[in-house]
């Protein structure tokens, strides 16, 4: 499966091309990309999706395996995100204990065990959360490798994201010790995304097609570092 996307996205509908006057000009790229990331993720026919979800989960598994991590982070994928339903369980079948995201009401993350998909619950904002006991925002902290969303990633490892600024904060916790993987589809992984001084780097991006890809940002993970 690919995702093809431009270094140039499409402009927002009836724009010029360039940003309105009041408009910060890194937000506004920031959108173009996320319509055109998702539009083309959306035009991907649901059985090409999920041999491509299949093919990422089984390049997780062998990583997880091969990092001997014991702690791992990671999110319930909704939608178009890369990892399908399944994500939860494969990395559990991997033998890790597993922490999954809840969202706070400030946008922030808490974590909580998974305790297999029947602890899983639908929630207003969209992804099902873990019903266990909270851990509280700092439990990331302890993870040996931790995956997260991404719509895309740039080769210097700068993430876009959905705009809510939930994992950059949450990346912020991370040790450096720690390996944060973004799973994307093939395509999604660019030359260049614009970036914010709070936007947080990942190490490595997994596709189905390329498998694992590691950028050169283990030292920092700050976009303006």
């Amino acid at each position: 499966m690919e995702c093809p996307v431009s270094d140039q996205p499409d402009d927002a509908p009836g724009g010029s091309g360039s940003p309105p006057p009041e408009a910060d000009a890194t937000a506004w790229a920031k959108e173009r990309w996320r319509r055109t990331l998702l539009a083309a993720r959306a035009r991907v026919p649901r059985e090409v999706r999920e041999a491509a979800d299949a093919a990422l989960l089984r390049t997780l598994g062998d990583l997880v395996q091969r990092s001997r991590a014991s702690v791992v982070a990671a999110y319930v994928p909704m939608g178009s995100e890369p990892g399908g339903p399944q994500l939860p369980a494969a990395l559990a079948a991997a033998g890790v204990r597993l922490l999954l995201p809840v969202v706070r009401d400030d946008l922030d993350l808490d974590w909580a065990a998974y305790q297999g998909p029947d602890s899983l619950r639908p929630t207003r904002l969209g992804p099902r959360e873990p019903v266990s006991p909270r851990l509280g925002v700092a439990a990331v902290a302890g993870a040996d490798l931790v995956v997260v969303p991404a719509l895309a990633v740039d080769a210097t490892g700068v993430r876009l994201g959905r705009g809510g600024g939930s994992y950059d904060r949450a990346l912020a916790r991370v040790p450096a010790s720690a390996l944060v993987i973004a799973l994307l589809y093939d395509g999604e992984l660019v030359d260049r995304l614009p970036a914010e001084p709070h936007d947080r780097r990942v190490d490595a991006v997994i596709m189905p097609g390329s498998g694992v890809v590691f950028l050169p940002t283990s030292a920092g993970r700050a976009a303006g570092g």
